[in-house]
């Protein structure tokens, strides 16, 4: 086993380093005053320094239940696992299918792809059209392993949205072998055009729908969920209890004390999203401006913009631009297998406007000599 690259560069970097490396959500944004007065609210409460239930708070499994009846997919609180972010989600997975077959995207999600071969998971890959998985692959694989690992929504690290019809087509496939979808959503909301509807609302009984606050509101609160059927959520619970008993009681009561104001997170979400959208646009107008031969589709959510370099090994590019202080992330590091040499994911949520200029025309010199 090797430690996660992305990890690695943000231990290497200081503080004059410009990073398009990590997916960091932009922290002036995080709503600190608002977190705070929830904050001081819970604190003088004894109960909430007291050990908890090991599925989470019921109030706060109530308010994420609310929110997936909102968009049309019946949930419980029974349904519902807290999570000590949504990499643990994935962790308790793993280990419940451990020594299984999977299949993934390619490329995909670099923690996911170490949880997975850390817990012996065989993973075969489809590859990612602009709309979403390549169905024959697919369904060429899942008819013999029966588990994927899906990102639908601004996926990481190619940022590509599946659309409504591979979506349909995904479940049907599910449906037809009577398997397992994990469908990773942290991006989900943070959408510049519309909210698409998961693919588990299509196949209930046979999906793990996993979400987190960590891109939405705060990463150092550390609450991540999954959502599936009373009987898997059981089977989970055995898994969790022996790796913490229950996710931090006091990030779960300070989150359940913010969100008793839909419309404090409301609004939030909506500033997040016309920050990113108008973020992203002066990120790909840079590129446009300095960087013309870096081919890329502009996302429509998400955090990182995905492209490439015809004919420029992305791992020698970063080594150079790491000696004048830029740092970004090869795409062979998100591939299992035939991995591309040239591509690049940037993350353009957490850098200022100057530093995203400076970044970009420090890559362009490095470029030409």
């Amino acid at each position: 086993m090797k430690r996660s690259f992305i990890r690695e560069i943000l231990e290497a970097i200081d503080e004059e380093t410009i990073s398009f490396a990590g997916g960091l959500p932009n922290s002036l944004l995080f709503p600190v005053d608002d977190l705070k007065l929830s904050a001081n609210n819970i604190l003088k409460k004894r109960d909430v320094w007291q050990y908890s239930i090991s599925n989470g708070i019921k109030s706060l499994r109530k308010k994420i239940a609310k929110q997936y009846c909102k968009d049309g997919f019946e949930t419980a609180p029974e349904n519902i696992l807290i999570t000590t972010g949504s990499q643990q989600a994935l962790y308790i997975l793993a280990r419940y299918f451990k020594n299984k077959s999977i299949v993934l995207e390619a490329p995909s999600y670099l923690g996911a792809i170490n949880t997975f071969k850390l817990n012996d998971l065989k993973m075969k890959t489809a590859p990612l059209e602009n709309d979403g998985i390549e169905l024959k692959s697919f369904e060429k694989a899942f008819e013999k392993e029966e588990l994927t690992y899906l990102i639908p929504d601004f996926q990481n690290p190619s940022t590509r949205t599946y659309s409504k019809t591979k979506r349909k087509e995904v479940a049907k496939i599910v449906k037809k072998y009577d398997g397992i979808i994990i469908e990773d959503s942290p991006y989900t909301e943070l959408y510049f055009e519309e909210k698409n509807k998961s693919i588990s609302s299509l196949v209930p009984n046979n999906s793990f729908h996993l979400g987190s606050f960590s891109k939405t509101l705060c990463p150092s609160l550390r609450i991540g969920w999954i959502r599936a059927n009373e009987e898997f959520i059981h089977d989970l619970l055995v898994i969790k209890e022996s790796i913490d008993l229950h996710s931090c009681g006091l990030s779960q009561h300070l989150l359940n004390e913010y969100l008793k104001d839909e419309k404090k997170y409301k609004t939030h979400l909506d500033i997040l999203r016309k920050f990113y959208k108008e973020k992203v646009e002066f990120f790909c107008k840079q590129l446009d401006t300095y960087l013309p031969e870096f081919t890329y589709v502009k996302p429509k959510g998400g955090m990182f913009v995905y492209g490439e370099f015809k004919g420029v090994d992305s791992f020698e590019l970063l080594a150079k631009c790491m000696e004048k202080k830029v740092v970004f992330v090869p795409g062979c590091e998100f591939y299992i297998k035939d991995k591309n040499p040239h591509e690049i994911r940037f993350n353009f949520t957490n850098s200022s406007l100057e530093d995203i200029i400076k970044g970009i025309k420090i890559i362009a010199e490095v470029l030409k000599s």
